[in-house]
């Protein structure tokens, strides 16, 4: 059992990753730079072009991880600022309650920022290929925990890395975002130690950057609950139910656009959740107007319902969540209503969006996609490593990786790491693309 009691003092640090203060300005705090930082990073950007639930398709209004992250943060936003509108007495006085909303947007726009191409699947691609026997001659001669890094890759501890090592100043600090940005994002505040891939139990942090670790949650105060493991910061129950609320809810908009669902099942159940506070806009629509449209009116007011739900609910654990002992989400233990309608949605999609045939066979594909490019890579990285002669055409592997390409002096986790960042940061079709042009399928 942790012991102890956080504090909202440090929990809403304004230091920053990397340096030793942090300035901003009454229009401008620290936390909407961070907001700004991740905007404006490559690997936000490239979320465009990413899986979000279906892979690579053509319809403009389906979400991908980009439109997706967006939409969590505006919800983070929401549901940040609110809560800091009821706690502003307890709230350090140099805090206002926007600028709880401005951590919690910041860190819901970064939630998906380590996914590597074709989300969930890629990384159970990735995962699978380090796991395959016939692959386990690439991990000799590294540590167990390192192996575990691999053969357990996830995206919430990549997108940790990105953060703080990849993004700007590299391998000096990252994005050098606000510690209380990325305690607010640290969703799995542990090492693959806690991870077992049989119960689908996730983690947070590469042994890699296990001194980063520990200096983001020694700085926030966050409680130690085991060796190499801390408590949540209460801030990342906020992103989470922002992620929870906006996937649930916009998967079954995109299913109507793709005609996986019928549209009455789902404004069904928005307006069960609604009840009689229907907006006046959405009785003046008529059957000729698009569903979304239709959807998109009563989805605001639904997830104006949840944020106000779930943001009392943060409010009344309070005391629990400082006490580093609250062990479950918010949406389990917010007005059964809005549970209810949440778990439906994402049952829905379980049954009938996830199980798409189309879905399933591009999602197939990406296992032989990612696994052609880590034996492309990792072969040409193990020729540099043993320090003779480097085939050409390995040179040529490694210089697609650019002026980061591991060097022969390195030790294989750190030359293996790099590789993995570079294939975890591809969009799904730059993916597919190399992956065709190595096997002499593309020209």
């Amino acid at each position: 059992m942790s012991e102890g009691v956080m504090n909202w003092q440090q929990l809403l640090s304004r230091k920053r990753f990397g340096l030793s203060d942090s300035h901003g300005s009454p229009t401008r705090t620290p936390f909407h730079k961070d907001h700004d930082r991740v905007v404006f990073s490559s690997s936000f950007r490239r979320l465009e072009r990413k899986t979000q639930v279906h892979p690579l398709r053509e319809n403009d209004h389906i979400h991908s991880r980009l439109t997706h992250s967006l939409e969590v943060s505006c919800v983070g936003r929401s549901l940040g600022a609110l809560v800091g509108e009821m706690l502003e007495s307890s709230l350090p006085s140099e805090i206002s309650p926007a600028d709880l909303g401005a951590i919690v947007q910041a860190a819901c726009l970064a939630h998906d920022i380590g996914n590597p191409p074709f989300g969930h699947t890629g990384e159970d691609a990735i995962r699978n290929w380090f796991r395959d026997s016939a692959n386990l001659r690439f991990l000799e001669g590294l540590s167990p925990a390192q192996i575990k890094d691999f053969q357990t890759f996830e995206g919430n501890a990549q997108g940790l890395r990105i953060l703080t090592q990849l993004e700007y100043h590299r391998f000096d600090g990252g994005m050098r975002l606000t510690y209380a940005t990325l305690g607010a994002f640290l969703k799995y505040p542990w090492h693959s130690d806690y991870q077992d891939p049989n119960k689908g139990e996730k983690f947070g942090v590469y042994q890699s950057e296990q001194d980063f670790f520990h200096n983001i949650a020694n700085e926030l105060g966050l409680i130690p609950q085991g060796e190499n493991r801390f408590c949540r910061h209460p801030l990342v129950y906020l992103m989470e139910a922002s992620d929870d609320i906006c996937y649930a809810i916009i998967d079954l908009e995109d299913g109507v656009e793709m005609n996986l669902l019928e549209y009455k099942e789902v404004e069904q159940l928005l307006l069960d959740l609604i009840g009689d506070d229907v907006p006046q806009d959405y009785f003046e629509t008529t059957d000729e107007d698009p569903a979304r449209r239709r959807l998109a009116i009563l989805r605001g007011k639904a997830i104006e319902i949840m944020v106000n739900s779930v943001a009392q609910t943060f409010v009344e654990n309070e005391p629990c969540l400082l006490q580093g002992q609250l062990n479950s989400d918010l949406i389990t233990l917010t007005d059964p209503k809005v549970a209810k309608c949440i778990h439906a949605a994402k049952s829905i999609a379980r049954n009938k969006i996830f199980r798409e045939p189309k879905k399933a066979l591009i999602e197939i594909g990406a296992y032989a996609t990612l696994g052609s490019l880590l034996e492309s890579f990792l072969s040409a990285v193990d020729e540099a490593l043993v320090g003779q002669s480097v085939s050409y055409k390995s040179q040529r592997m490694l210089e697609l990786i650019g002026r980061h390409a591991p060097k022969k002096d390195w030790d294989k986790y750190r030359a293996y790491l790099r590789v993995v960042d570079y294939i975890a940061g591809m969009t799904d079709d730059y993916a597919v693309e190399l992956a065709q042009a190595i096997r002499g399928l593309r020209h």
